[in-house]
């Protein structure tokens, strides 16, 4: 069975948003974590949060946050590109029918 070109383009776009999303996101959560840390009433539930959100991440990444991002990111980029390629396949399946 032959890959085609559009086959593998649309995978590519799907394993590489779906990669960088979870990655935006929780980058955006820190971002809008640090930016409540500006405000004096609100210091210590965004400090309390973000570390939260760290140590979160610690657990996915053996003790290192980024690493935590990065599982995420690549385990996410799989999800994606599995769910693409079963619904190429389904596509063609019913195409035929």
């Amino acid at each position: 069975m032959l890959m085609s070109p559009t086959f593998i383009r649309s995978l590519l776009l799907t394993s590489t948003f779906s990669f960088a999303l979870p990655i935006i996101l929780i980058g955006l959560l820190l971002g809008v974590l640090s930016a409540i840390e500006q405000i004096p009433l609100a210091t210590v539930i965004a400090q309390a949060g973000a570390e939260k959100l760290l140590q979160f991440l610690a657990v996915f990444g053996s003790g290192d946050a980024f690493q935590g991002v990065l599982v995420i990111g690549l385990t996410c980029g799989l999800v994606g590109a599995l769910f693409d390629a079963y619904a190429f396949r389904r596509h063609q399946n019913l195409r035929d029918s």
